[in-house]
């Protein structure tokens, strides 16, 4: 008789099959159980350990001994016609069979219904313990991973503090080129940027942003030289995987880009599936020119956002082809517009021109779509272009964090409110101190009626940034929708800000029936903040059920183009408008009256 008839005979393979089935449910429970109790890492190597010791061990008892009718016996000890391998097959058939079932029951437990629940449970937990916590030792959904990173702002080394931009651009310019690398995750720029000119520890920075490495440096630039200095740090250690010096001229700073992320790519030791991202060169004049526009644009403010126009202008007089430029170019226009620093009408023709040139120029560059389709949504209400934009930037560049917001944002706009939820969720682990992302999720949450854990993002927004006008509204909001008014006073009236403040206290003193303050307080809204701000006039008006003036406050606001009406869809403080046949034209008039009956509650 053969070997394998023999290990067939003697049931070794059924006893193999079984016992590797056994022992992946039996490390499955023991998993759960360990994460349960908190149980040190030691415990689960030991349990693997000891079943993997245990398999040849079963193997060798299943080929040196039979179950027979007597008993465990050995096989050699066997005599003829005593041997009952037939009846033991039949049993470790059903064995296996049974545990087979048993495996697939837990596979589709552990996928399909905890895992859901237990990354809704992680995100709540991260944001307890957040709220708990002092903002500078909150924690993420996510955990690090080896092949995550966080790109800090590169200290600006040079004599003239002028050259800061200069050191802002570049550690911009490195974190969107790590970004396209699909094997890394890297916090988004305004979490990674948030501990500019802060003296943190390095260990403390990867722990609040969930990251196991850090990128930092220093740019020293006179003239057309520039010394770049870079390393990259493993954070549990402090261990310097890799330091260098590059000494260079402008026109080379395309290459010391291309070559520091080649070299993070080599410390983490990814596996590329292919090339690693290149800049893409241009006259270094007019590179330099847009690092300076986008540092203005990021400073905000009615002076940076003139500073950053005449730049970008600069830069594109050097070099008329350059598409990031213009893309730039209209989100500066479109931010002079929201600082109301421009007449609405003209910032908006020439943002959308911009925007139009830059997409003529580099439609295939997924930031260029991306900007194109939330010019789009804000300034045409052209919700099925921004639609078709915003999903071609997201194929383009999937790891982009803007672009994630910006989707989610139209997603939002569009009734959407479950899906958009989700995004948001992913744009939080990989930008934990995103303030916006904070208000968006909180919203949605509320309107979707999860007000504790709406509560629980803008307690964490007051966690971050103490005073945050944005979260001290929406938490007032989120009392007066569980039916708690008082409260909902007493966070209203911590607010900075008085456009905010109003109206707030229009809600809160409407609800409570102190009606001459609530009077005082909406006389004081419109007359101060109606102009630049009519929908939060039609808000107030809403929420007392005065419905002509709220509707005559939209219209205003429809001419106006005002931002708050792209999330109308997603605001239940119109729900006394509901009712009436002029919310249907208003919507109809929004171009969202087909996304309005879609939508469950609608």
């Amino acid at each position: 008789m053969s070997l394998f008839n023999e290990l067939k005979r003697r049931n070794v393979f059924r006893v193999g099959i079984a016992y590797i089935i056994a022992a992946w449910l039996i490390a499955q429970v023991a998993e759960l159980a360990a994460d349960s109790f908190g149980a040190p890492a030691w415990v689960m190597k030991m349990i693997i350990t000891m079943l993997l010791l245990g398999f040849p061990l079963a193997v060798f008892l299943a080929w040196a001994y039979e179950l027979s009718p007597d008993g465990l016996r050995r096989e050699s000890d066997l005599q003829p016609g005593q041997s009952n391998t037939s009846a033991t097959a039949r049993n470790l058939d059903r064995a296996i069979i049974l545990a087979l079932i048993m495996a697939l029951a837990w596979f589709s437990w552990d996928k399909f219904i905890a895992d859901p629940q237990r990354d809704k449970a992680d995100l709540e937990s991260a944001l307890r313990k957040a709220v708990q916590e002092p903002a500078d030792e909150a924690a993420t959904a996510a955990p690090a991973t080896d092949h995550s990173i966080a790109v800090l702002p590169f200290l600006n080394m040079s004599e003239d503090a002028g050259n800061e931009y200069f050191a802002d651009g570049l550690s911009e310019e490195l974190l969107n080129m790590l970004v396209k690398i699909p094997e890394l995750r890297v916090a988004a720029r305004t979490s990674s940027f948030s501990f500019k000119g802060k003296d943190i520890q390095i260990s403390d920075i990867a722990q609040q942003l969930n990251v196991s490495h850090v990128l930092e440096g220093s740019v020293r630039k006179a003239g057309d030289r520039v010394r770049i200095t870079a390393q990259l740090i493993k954070a549990d250690d402090g261990f310097h995987l890799w330091s260098e010096n590059f000494d260079r001229t402008l026109d080379d700073i395309f290459a010391v880009q291309d070559e520091i992320a080649s070299k993070v790519v080599s410390g983490l030791q990814l596996t590329m599936l292919g090339q690693s991202p290149k800049t893409r060169e241009i006259n270094p004049d007019a590179y330099a020119l847009w690092l300076k526009g986008l540092y203005f644009l990021n400073q905000r403010g009615e002076e940076n956002y003139k500073k950053s126009e005449n730049v970008l202008l600069q830069a594109i007089e050097l070099e008329p082809g350059y598409a990031a430029a213009w893309s730039l170019l209209a989100m500066t226009y479109y931010s002079q517009v929201r600082q109301n620093s421009r007449d609405h009408e003209e910032g908006y023709a020439l943002a959308m021109n911009a925007i139009n040139q830059a997409m003529s120029l580099s439609p295939d560059l997924g930031e260029i779509q991306g900007a194109y389709g939330f010019l789009k949504k804000n300034l045409d209400w052209d919700w099925d272009s921004a639609l078709t934009a915003l999903t071609k930037a997201h194929q383009l560049e999937p790891d982009s964090n803007i672009i994630r917001i910006w989707r989610a944002s139209l997603i939002q706009s569009l009734g959407r409110l479950e899906e958009a939820i989700e995004i948001y969720e992913q744009a939080l682990t990989v930008d934990p101190l995103n303030l916006s992302i904070y208000s968006s999720l909180g919203i949605l949450y509320r309107t979707t009626g999860r007000f504790d854990d709406a509560i629980l993002i803008f307690e964490k927004q007051v966690a971050l940034r103490p005073h945050y006008h944005w979260a001290y509204l929406n938490l007032g909001k989120c009392y007066l929708f569980k039916g708690d008014a008082a409260q909902a006073l007493v966070e209203i009236e911590k607010n900075p800000s008085n456009v905010y403040r109003d109206l707030g206290l229009v809600l809160a003193y409407s609800t409570l029936g102190r009606e001459a303050e609530a009077r005082t307080a909406l006389e004081n809204l419109v007359s101060e903040y109606g102009e630049q701000s009519p929908a939060f006039v039609a808000e107030a008006y809403s929420w007392r059920g005065e419905k002509d003036q709220a509707f005559e406050w939209l219209e205003k606001a429809r001419k106006q183009k005002d931002i708050g009406l792209a999330y109308l869809l997603a605001n239940r403080v119109f729900k006394s408008l509901w009712d009436d046949s002029r919310w249907s034209e208003l919507l109809q008039n929004l171009n969202l009256l087909e996304y309005w009956q879609a939508m469950p509650t609608a």
